[in-house]
């Protein structure tokens, strides 16, 4: 079984956001980590990159395969996880913790609604 923590926006894509105030803090879901096994690399966004919601916001490379990681909501980057750059392990040791990718400041909270909760995404994922 994944963890799904409650209290998070899911994606279908399988990203995650925690939001605080006007940022959003996003990463990738245990499920997906688990799927994808062991990273080698990640290609974080730049600070002050303008996002959609769906567009590219890194790329993710394991031992099995390379993954696009979606904005989970529009906004702007305002901090990345520099730290993977020399740990990415770090995304399958703690996906909700120390393995987030970049924090965004929300263009339009209104989006969140459109993201499921920890509910919704363990169905869809099917646990």
């Amino acid at each position: 079984m994944s963890e799904v923590p409650e209290g998070l926006h899911y994606t279908k894509d399988h990203e995650w956001a925690q939001v605080d105030g006007d940022v959003a803090t996003v990463g990738i879901t245990d499920h997906a980590q688990g799927e994808l096994t062991e990273f080698v690399y990640v290609q974080l966004p730049k600070k002050g990159a303008k996002l959609n919601k769906g567009d590219v916001l890194a790329v993710v490379e394991s031992v099995k395969n390379t993954a696009d990681v979606y904005a989970a909501i529009s906004g702007e980057v305002i901090d990345v996880n520099g730290p993977l750059d020399d740990d990415p392990s770090q995304i399958n040791k703690s996906p909700y913790g120390s393995g987030w990718i970049a924090k965004i400041r929300l263009s339009d909270p209104g989006e969140l609604s459109k993201l499921m909760d920890a509910a919704a995404y363990r169905k869809h994922i099917g646990e």
